[in-house]
């Protein structure tokens, strides 16, 4: 049974391709076979390499990351600069003719839930289309409360109850960092938040996926998901 995870988040730069990285790497150590993608981009690709790596080859960069564009701007505004542009049919295209050998799929979109792709269409869009799992990461800080209430406020009504939040501890912790999960958890369905740790700055997809309690966190998170995984 095909699953298909899609990852978002609250903001761009809180750590979509981190939670990305460390499912890709739990999941092949599981066994499964995993296809993931970051299909539109802006600014860099190091996001998409990050993703290469952690898959170990599976799939080439282009494959991951089809549509990239230069200006660090959210990604429609810099295709139009480049007088270049991304249709949501296109994206759906390339994901489905790539996933087909694969049984878990990772779709991560690029900056928040509502930024704009491309042409007429956003992360939430792309989301429905597949009507794929939401993952939303966010950082644990003062904050998250209100911005991760919103972004599960925008997503599709009948994807809502499915949405799974993962709070990030930032190299600073405040205040607010160990009481969030708690107060989310008791307006969210049970088990749909999750919390992982700071990594440091040299942030390494299999050493982290093996830590004890990283393991304990990703193996709730996927079984919650889909008995299959």
């Amino acid at each position: 049974m095909r699953e298909t995870l899609f990852i978002t988040a609250t903001d761009t730069g809180v750590g979509k391709t981190v939670l990305t990285c460390l499912l890709v790497e739990f999941l092949r150590h599981r066994g499964c076979r995993v296809a993931a993608f970051k299909p539109v981009c802006s600014g860099d690709r190091a996001d998409g390499r990050a993703i290469q790596a952690a898959l170990g080859g599976a799939l080439t960069l282009d494959e991951i990351n089809p549509w990239y564009f230069r200006a660090p701007v959210t990604p429609s505004l810099a295709a139009r600069r480049e007088n270049k542009s991304v249709t949501l049919r296109r994206v759906l295209a390339h994901v489905r003719a790539l996933e087909k050998p694969f049984t878990v799929t990772l779709v991560e979109g690029a900056g928040g839930l509502l930024s704009p792709l491309g042409v007429d269409f956003d992360s939430r869009d792309l989301l429905a289309a597949f009507g794929a799992t939401p993952l939303i990461v966010a950082v644990n800080r003062l904050g998250a409360i209100n911005h991760v209430r919103l972004t599960c406020e925008g997503l599709p009504r009948k994807l809502r109850q499915r949405c799974r939040i993962i709070l990030m501890t930032p190299s600073k912790p405040d205040a607010a960092t160990s009481t969030n999960a708690a107060l989310l958890r008791s307006r969210a369905p049970r088990n749909s938040v999750f919390q992982l740790p700071w990594f440091g700055s040299d942030f390494d997809p299999a050493s982290a996926a093996s830590l004890p309690g990283t393991v304990r966190t990703l193996r709730a998170l996927t079984a919650s998901l889909d008995g299959s995984i």
